[in-house]
């Protein structure tokens, strides 16, 4: 017991609640406490009958059976693994930054999916954090199936392609994908970057339930020189970025 607590204490603070609100939410749904159709992003019980908790529920409840409880495994392996590794990496220290593109990714997908149709929004919440520290790690190499390794730039849209090739679907991760790709391009390509205004800043009640902290567990990733902004130490929110040391997918 005292190795499964010491493990359940090493996860980063927002990834562990994520993680453990996934599992419960799917068991909740599997046995049966709760009819799986009330966890589920259904657009006219949401806009008319005012169930808004759904895009919640959506987003932490994954309908497992015998076809998909490999494909929820799968994903929650991708949800601690690379969500811890962005919470200690590029977030390191800032926990309500870290909630706050949860946040964003959430309601931009929410939205994406009421749009298209999906029911339940797990994958795409998970591949847009995986996009965000695959942009962040771009250069570092990963391993995929049977020893296949490439640049952890290309990881997203290798996953895409797989589960295309599996399944034949794909709307998930690409919904992913694309969220990950605007919170990235608002939050840092286009202000560090390009020049230009910054669109994102994370609220004031946030830091105020979730402080900034130094120390801690060392992060994954090396960002690029141009993001680094001396003004960033100043602001109240944003600390000094530990971005810590690159990481090789597979190493301990």
């Amino acid at each position: 017991m005292s190795d499964l607590a010491d493990w359940i204490g090493g996860i980063p603070l927002i990834t562990r609640y994520w993680f453990f609100l996934t599992v419960g939410f799917t068991i909740v749904g599997k046995i049966g406490l709760v009819n799986p159709y009330y966890l589920v992003l259904l657009s006219d019980p949401f806009f008319k009958q005012f169930q808004i908790w759904r895009p919640i529920s959506a987003m932490l409840f994954y309908p497992v059976n015998p076809m998909t409880g490999f494909h929820y495994l799968v994903n929650l392996y991708f949800l601690y693994q690379y969500s811890s590794r962005l919470e200690t990496g590029l977030f390191e220290g800032r926990p309500a930054d870290y909630l706050f593109l949860l946040l964003f990714n959430w309601i931009c997908i929410a939205i994406a999916s009421l749009t298209v149709g999906l029911r339940v929004l797990m994958v795409a919440g998970v591949m847009s954090v995986i996009y965000i520290w695959a942009q962040v790690n771009k250069d570092v190499t990963v391993s995929f199936l049977f020893g296949t390794q490439f640049k952890a730039f290309y990881l997203p849209w290798v996953i895409l392609l797989f589960n295309l090739i599996v399944s034949g679907a794909f709307i998930e991760e690409l919904i992913g994908n694309l969220v990950g790709h605007l919170y990235f391009f608002l939050m840092y390509k286009y202000p560090l970057d390009l020049g230009g205004r910054s669109f994102l800043s994370t609220p004031q009640i946030l830091y105020r339930w979730l402080p900034n902290r130094r120390g801690g567990v060392s992060g994954f990733g090396v960002p690029p020189a141009s993001w680094r902004r001396p003004a960033d130490d100043q602001q109240q929110g944003g600390g000094r970025h530990n971005w810590g040391r690159g990481f090789r997918l597979g190493d301990q």
